[in-house]
């Protein structure tokens, strides 16, 4: 881990500001070490019990309306065993000897969880960055054509409100109409030839006509 260093120094100066101390240790909130100074006890177990511990506790905690983990505190014979939380991810755990002074020992816990979650915080985010690649400029195409022309304006007729639909459709040209022939009339008779009297036989100098006596 990049940030152990500094973590590493953090406890060193939290031991001093707190000589009562026997061990610190920062562990990730599934058990594995991340830092450590803890002379005669194995990190690795403690990072599991921790772990193991912090489980329970945020559960009870939960179940009995306490609300979300602050700390934990646990008193044996020979001392003290008490766990801060150290960022969004991490824990500090602390020993202490019994001759303590309590209210110390949660003081500096809780400034130096702060300030080391910050270090682990800081790493996790860096490292959960995607790295991107300088974006490629566009290869040129040859000259970009030309826009399309602008279509005129549809004007509103005179008088409408709303707004102006699309254009007519042009309607078909119809085919020239042909002119109706006039039905000739015929020609109506004079009333003269109608009012004709037909003319009587004529009769000659030669026809003969018999009387019978």
């Amino acid at each position: 881990m990049a940030a152990e260093p500094d973590i590493r120094e953090e406890l060193c100066r939290l031991r001093a500001r707190v000589p009562q101390l026997t061990g610190a240790l920062v562990a990730s909130a599934d058990g594995h070490v991340l830092a450590q100074d803890t002379p005669g006890v194995a990190p690795e177990t403690v990072a599991a019990l921790t772990a193991t511990a912090l489980g329970v506790v945020a559960r009870l905690s939960d179940a009995t309306g306490q609300g979300e983990f602050r700390e934990l505190l646990v008193r044996g014979v020979y001392g003290y065993v008490a766990a801060y939380p150290a960022g969004r991810g991490a824990v500090l755990t602390l020993l202490a000897q019994d001759r303590v002074n309590v209210g110390r020992l949660h003081l500096e816990g809780r400034r130096s969880g702060v300030r080391i979650g910050e270090l682990v915080d800081a790493e996790t985010t860096a490292a959960g960055e995607p790295r991107t690649a300088p974006a490629k400029p566009p290869a040129s195409a040859g000259p970009a054509a030309p826009p399309p022309p602008d279509k005129p304006p549809v004007v509103p007729p005179t008088g409408s409100t709303g707004p102006p639909g699309p254009p007519a459709e042009p309607r078909p040209e119809s085919a020239p109409r042909t002119p109706a022939k006039t039905p000739a009339k015929t020609p109506a008779k004079s009333a003269a030839a109608r009012n004709r009297t037909p003319r009587a036989p004529r009769t000659t100098g030669n026809a003969r006509t018999t009387t019978e006596n």
